[in-house]
């Protein structure tokens, strides 16, 4: 099982990561604050890594932190989250909250995440609230400041971001629209946030 990787990031998106070492170019799905927190393409960068194995797919799970990992872990042991449910979930809200809100029994915050229903909101409060307790969310690694998409193509990168969370094209892209008309923030993740609370 891969549970560090370290490399050259080939390729960087919202939703997923290439990491080349030693001359393999490794795929690893990650959530939003990863990708806010990975400095860009060509650079050096390292990942907690949960491995995911099935009997007919191999894929890698990567994290900045190991809050975020801990965080991901927990969710898919919630019956009917698998991975890539465990990933939209800590993409739509950030860590801190996220624990704090399934601290909270915060069902209505949780159901405002694209792709959970209350039953599943429901879920991870009566499974998780007392196991999260004991995840240290003040360790929270803060993204790191200028690391993020360049202004070039960060509207591209959110609106990429949007999409993989469930969102058609066109509510993406009007949201994203009416976030630049109020003032948009000037690096990725404030802006994928205010984007995405219009969207909900």
């Amino acid at each position: 099982m891969i549970g560090h990787l370290r490399g050259t990031i080939l390729e960087k998106t919202p939703n997923r990561v290439v990491v080349e070492a030693g001359g393999v170019g490794y795929e690893v799905l990650i959530p939003i604050s990863t990708f806010t927190a990975l400095p860009n393409e060509g650079s050096a960068a390292a990942l907690r890594i949960f491995t995911h194995v099935r009997e007919d797919a191999l894929a890698l799970f990567g994290f900045a932190t190991p809050e975020e990992k801990n965080v991901f872990e927990r969710l898919i042991s919630v019956s009917g989250i698998g991975p890539k449910l465990g990933l939209q979930v800590l993409s739509g809200l950030p860590t801190l909250e996220l624990v704090a809100a399934i601290r909270a029994g915060d069902v209505a915050r949780l159901v405002r995440i694209p792709g959970v229903g209350k039953k599943t909101a429901e879920r991870i409060v009566l499974e998780l609230k007392d196991k999260i307790a004991g995840v240290d969310a003040s360790a929270q690694g803060a993204p790191v400041p200028g690391t993020g998409a360049g202004l070039s193509g960060m509207e591209n990168d959110i609106l990429s971001a949007l999409q993989n969370l469930g969102c058609s094209r066109p509510a993406a892209e009007e949201a994203i629209r009416k976030v630049k008309e109020r003032g948009a923030p000037d690096s990725f993740e404030p802006f994928f946030r205010a984007a995405l609370a219009l969207v909900r």
